[in-house]
């Protein structure tokens, strides 16, 4: 068996965030029922271009595999029978959707309880379930700027810049998916769930980390760093080569006497400007100054042999494509295929979750179609017969 295979989560789930938090979950053998609106054509990231072709993108296969599909307007009374069956059964429901929705929609414990005592209802929101801002939409760019990421990241002399990827939602994600785990088992321990009052806005706040404790304990400003540098470790940032651009990073003084030498500077080891970090932060402009002017003297690839032999972290620059095509990543195994009737052999990340020797790229199957598992859902799972679902269809529990 794999890790989750007796997991249930019933999962009123959307676009990035919430589903890349099931993603990983369902990687792992947990059985997410995706729960979607037949009247918004489900999933919103089923429309998304690139890729897209009916109801099936591959931004949505990328975070929808292994899952089942139920089409269910649950504001409806037959839809919200069908759901509440699903509740009886499952051990969590989760939703990330605004957060003064799950309370409109009947998704938090106290609406659920009688159903299902142990059932985890687990919120996801931009701005979590209370405070001024709960009944405002969130997304991670939105959240990148206010939460004060933007305002890190970039050159000092340019604009405020996003980071490439969407990392408010992708930590988010893994915010819920550990939340979601550590519900499930408090509540098999005592026989009770609970709320779980998630946020994207909380997430980025908390990743703030020692930049936070720095402002709030010390007064300390952060501000952007020329060349991706840290903000106290000096050197550790990016410079520039002969034909391309390295990171070079001395987060241990070790590295620092070790980079000396590769340099063919081992003098400045020894030189009281730089001999410790508090001196190497206090006259880094100068340090920089000679790095900057080393650095350009050999290809990128020359310094990288040196340093990795006099083992200095360093790393070269690649772009994505590159980095996809490592030869170590192809080594761990992150990278899998699925088969889709339309896109064919997809190929993408898998989850980096690693418990034992379970290998995840084996055991995955591409993202569902818009209700494509409701036979499973409603026969098999729930029980119900044709009279029963043509009745619940009827009174309109899988939209019109």
């Amino acid at each position: 068996m794999r890790p989750l295979e007796d997991v249930r989560i019933v999962a009123l789930e959307q676009y990035g965030a919430g589903p890349f938090a099931t993603m990983h979950l369902a990687d792992l053998g947990a059985e997410i029922i995706k729960v979607e609106d037949p009247g918004a054509g489900g999933d919103v990231a089923r429309y998304l271009p690139p890729f897209q072709h009916e109801d099936s993108s591959l931004f949505f296969q990328t975070y929808n595999r292994n899952k089942r599909s139920v089409a269910l307007d649950i504001r409806t009374p037959a839809g919200r029978t069908v759901f509440n069956d699903l509740v009886a059964c499952s051990d969590a429901v989760f939703s990330n959707l605004r957060g003064d929705l799950p309370g409109e929609l009947g998704l938090c414990y106290d609406d659920l309880r009688e159903i299902n005592p142990r059932i985890v209802c687990c919120s996801l929101s931009g701005f979590g379930m209370t405070g001024p801002r709960a009944s405002q939409g969130g997304y991670d760019y939105i959240l990148q700027g206010l939460c004060g990421w933007m305002a890190l990241t970039g050159d000092p002399d340019g604009p405020p810049t996003k980071s490439g990827l969407s990392m408010v939602d992708f930590s988010g994600g893994f915010v819920a998916a550990i939340t979601l785990l550590t519900g499930i088992h408090a509540a098999r321990r005592d026989g009770v769930g609970m709320d779980c009052d998630l946020s994207l806005h909380d997430t980025a706040i908390s990743l703030l980390g020692y930049l936070g404790t720095w402002h709030l304990t010390g007064g300390f400003e952060p501000q952007r760093v020329a060349e991706s540098g840290h903000p106290s470790l000096v050197p550790f940032q990016i410079f520039e080569a002969q034909d391309g651009w390295l990171v070079v990073g001395c987060a241990k003084e070790k590295f620092w006497r070790r980079l000396t030498e590769v340099i063919g500077m081992p003098e400045l080891a020894d030189d009281e400007r730089f001999a410790d970090f508090a001196a190497r932060y206090t006259n880094k402009d100068e340090l920089l100054e000679i790095l900057r002017g080393v650095f350009p003297t050999r290809p990128a690839s020359q310094w990288l042999q040196q340093l990795e032999a006099a083992g200095v972290p360093s790393g070269p620059i690649q772009d994505v494509p590159a980095a996809l095509h490592d030869p170590h990543t192809l080594a761990r195994g992150v990278l899998a295929e699925t088969e889709h009737p339309h896109h064919g052999t997809i190929r993408q990340p898998v989850t980096p979750v690693r418990v034992g020797d379970h290998p995840v790229a084996e055991s995955l199957s591409s993202g569902p179609a818009l209700g494509a598992d409701a036979p499973y859902v409603l026969t098999e799972l729930l029980g119900y017969d044709d009279a029963g679902i043509d009745r619940l269809r009827a009174e309109g529990a899988f939209g019109v």
